[in-house]
């Protein structure tokens, strides 16, 4: 996976955690593990991040910003904000759900992401919605994305998407990413 070299050349800790969440999940996972993996002293790592949440986030973080990089990649040939928007969405979430760490923690500790659901957003989601306001930013510009404070529609629009991502499995095999682009478009779509 592209993002899974990216995040090796730059990280050998992050590459680290990825192996060790992966092989074993999140809770059965050490510092020590991860420092024993990367080749590091423990010191290294926690002088680094200071612990396993923190190296954790990171790593979520890195493997997400690489999605919603390469949607948009792809999605780039399109005519309008908007519409690189909405495509570059779906795919992420597309991506998202089929991914292997994401899909690891999924099934090996989903309540680690309750918190994330309901009570606040964590660094990844912060990232995204980020990313996602500049996107409602620039089709503001070119007149494809209707008039909306670019953060609340960025939070919005994260919502919406994670809500896909977490379902994945409940609606597996049903052509739900034709529905989320039309949703999408929809919320974003100047009012005519």
């Amino acid at each position: 996976m592209a993002s899974q070299c990216h995040i090796e050349e730059l990280d050998p800790v992050l590459a680290a955690a990825r192996d060790c969440v992966m092989d074993v999940g999140f809770r059965r996972t050490t510092l020590a593990d991860v420092a024993r993996r990367a080749g590091v002293s423990r010191m290294t790592v926690y002088r680094q991040y200071g612990d396993l949440p923190t190296i954790v986030s990171a790593l979520l973080t890195a493997e997400m910003v690489a999605l919603i990089g390469k949607a948009r990649d792809e999605a780039a040939h399109l005519p309008t904000a908007r519409e690189r928007l909405v495509d570059a969405g779906v795919r992420t979430v597309a991506a998202l759900a089929q991914h292997p760490l994401y899909r690891r923690v999924l099934d090996l500790d989903p309540e680690l992401l309750l918190p994330l659901v309901v009570d606040r957003f964590g660094s990844t989601q912060r990232a995204a919605i980020e990313l996602v306001a500049e996107q409602v930013v620039e089709g503001q510009r070119d007149g494809s994305i209707r008039a909306v404070d670019p953060q609340l529609a960025a939070t919005c629009l994260q919502l919406t998407a994670q809500s896909f991502v977490f379902s994945a499995r409940v609606v597996d095999g049903q052509p739900v990413s034709d529905e989320l682009r039309h949703l999408l478009d929809a919320y974003l779509r100047p009012s005519t």
